[in-house]
């Protein structure tokens, strides 16, 4: 009987081992970090991900038949099992920083922005000219587009230096990260890179607003964005080019390229009606330009209809929605303006680039989130998505609690 009972007790314990792994009692790094993970934003960023890699096959042939000559022919599906390997790279990227803490990942953020920030500005000068610009750093399959990674680092960056005000008030926050948004527009439009730069401009000033910035600062700021539209159409070619084409369709020069695609874009969107022509069945894709990337959007309308551009228009909004409301109740200002910032950047790139598809902006070149093909925007857009998870994780229980103490509540 003693026998069978030393035999039992090994057993139970096993059992119960097995049944605390993977339940809400399971300690383990990659437990606590299920459990203290916002698991609907993962889930959403992974159907955006599942999404891309349906656009980016049905996008492929149209891409494979443009950019084939003749001594180089690329298969139909020849981007989409490219996309596929940068999918397998991007998602333990995801996952692995999304585990990070949170000051490990600030600190990295702001070293990784500082050595980005540098390659930024050596891009006009030693990087790959492609379509008229020079974004890309790199060689062959080692090209990426420093622009892409420094963005979610950036916000960190600001939203770290504007946390600061609240230890020290007469530290010049706004002097100090208007002066080093203004380095990096200056830098983005040496490549030409307009599109970039208004992402990045956006983001700063909504992290403006969100930390509290006073009315009067804000109002003196955007006094000056219609003198600061006012002087790139005047001086910087690029921003006149693209507004010209946008504005008068008859342009000629430079800007009826631009005017030509927008023109495809809309024709593609609108061919496929509300339900589409269905997987395969689009051709009017096979006359847009870069069908993989700054048009996918209009690719996914001719083959899967409005409807579904629709649906991808509500999961960009449902995750932006999302975060804002789990920073409802957050009380680290530091993490409330990342995650906010973070959040402002994911839905304004994915705003513009279906304005762009749809006719209602001129043309940018800019890449849908996690659905348009490319390597480096689709691991640094999981970079970032990583760092809104880490800074969005908490434990539901302590969240819920009524005897966790909240610092500076009475």
């Amino acid at each position: 009987m003693t026998s069978a009972g030393t035999t039992e007790a090994p057993r139970d314990s096993l059992i119960a081992k097995v049944k605390r792994r993977g339940g809400r009692g399971d300690r383990s790094p990659l437990g606590t970090w299920f459990w203290d993970i916002d698991r609907m934003l993962l889930l959403l960023t992974l159907f955006l991900i599942a999404i891309g890699l349906v656009a980016v096959a049905a996008a492929s042939p149209a891409t494979a038949v443009r950019y084939s000559g003749e001594h180089h022919q690329f298969t139909p599906l020849y981007y989409f099992w490219r996309q596929l390997i940068w999918v397998g790279v991007s998602l333990p990227v995801l996952f692995g920083v999304s585990m990070l803490p949170v000051p490990l990942a600030r600190r990295l953020a702001i070293s990784g922005a500082i050595v980005l920030i540098a390659c930024l500005a050596l891009t006009p000068f030693v990087g790959n000219s492609i379509n008229g610009a020079r974004r890309w750093v790199g060689y062959g399959f080692a090209q990426f587009q420093p622009s892409e990674f420094l963005k979610p680092l950036f916000i960190v960056t600001v939203a770290w230096l504007l946390s600061l005000k609240a230890k020290d008030p007469e530290l010049p926050t706004v002097a100090i990260t208007g002066a080093l948004t203004g380095l990096i527009a200056v830098l983005l439009m040496m490549q030409p890179d307009f599109g970039q730069t208004v992402i990045f401009c956006t983001v700063w000033m909504a992290l403006l607003m969100i930390a509290g910035t006073s009315m009067r600062v804000l109002g003196g700021i955007i006094a000056l964005v219609p003198i600061g539209l006012g002087a790139a159409y005047m001086f910087y070619g690029t921003a006149r080019n693209r507004i010209d084409a946008f504005l008068f369709p008859s342009v000629e020069g430079e800007g009826a390229s631009d005017h030509f695609q927008t023109n495809a874009a809309h024709a593609t969107i609108t061919s496929g009606g509300w339900t589409g022509t269905g997987p395969g069945g689009g051709t009017v894709k096979f006359g847009l330009p870069e069908a993989h990337t700054d048009y996918i959007y209009s690719v996914i309308g001719e083959e899967f209809g409005l409807i579904a551009c629709a649906i991808i228009a509500i999961v960009f909004l449902a995750i932006v929605v999302r975060v804002f409301v789990k920073l409802l109740d957050e009380q680290d200002e530091f993490k409330l303006l990342a995650a906010s910032g973070l959040a402002v950047q994911f839905g304004a790139q994915a705003l513009v680039s279906m304005a762009v598809n749809t006719g209602l902006a001129p043309s940018k070149g800019m890449t849908l989130p996690f659905i348009s093909y490319g390597g480096s925007s689709m691991i640094a857009l999981s970079i970032g998505m990583g760092l809104l998870l880490a800074f969005t994780r908490r434990n539901p229980f302590l969240t819920r609690s009524p005897y966790v103490v909240r610092w500076g509540s009475n």
